[in-house]
């Protein structure tokens, strides 16, 4: 009885780290709102795990050198690492970057990031697709795409489909 009892208890324990692992994703996929992104190929399909893509969002960029070139989503520049947020706001049929901060904003669109690596990560820099469509996305990020990207009220954001703008 007893080690039912404790196999019932660590399969719950395993059961709920998954769940936290993941709930982010499924926040913003089930109760978020859709907003359209323009986004680029970062890295073509990676054959070692299968039909993925690493998107670049040009327009979440903050700010350029002094020599006028990107300094890519990963630069804030501020001697702090840890939460991040990057407010959006619409341009055309587009949403695009409106600022970076260490607060969380009030109210508005905005993405709940983290740059505590090399990396801003706010969750939306991977696409997995099916392999019968990856041929077919690579080229529509080639000559320019969309990302439709759902984004919940804390900020959480997933990647749900890219498509021509």
């Amino acid at each position: 009885m007893k080690r039912t009892v404790t196999t019932a208890v660590v399969a719950l324990g395993q059961l709920a780290l998954v769940g936290l692992a993941v709930a982010p994703q499924l926040s913003a996929r089930l109760t978020g709102d859709t907003y359209e992104l323009r986004v680029a190929p970062l890295d073509p399909i990676d054959p070692f795990r299968g039909a993925y893509v690493a998107l670049d969002y040009p327009d979440l960029h903050h700010g350029r050198t002094s020599a006028g070139e990107d300094q890519g989503i990963g630069s804030l520049d501020d001697g702090e690492s840890g939460d991040l947020y990057v407010t959006l706001r619409r341009d055309a049929d587009v949403w695009v970057a409106d600022g970076w901060t260490r607060e969380r904003p009030a109210d508005g669109p905005y993405l709940a990031c983290d740059d505590r690596t090399w990396q801003v990560r706010c969750g939306i820099e991977s696409f997995f697709l099916p392999q019968d469509e990856a041929a077919r996305t690579e080229d529509l990020l080639r000559d320019g795409a969309v990302a439709e990207v759902r984004i919940d009220g804390r900020g959480h954001a997933a990647v749900v489909d890219v498509q021509a703008p």
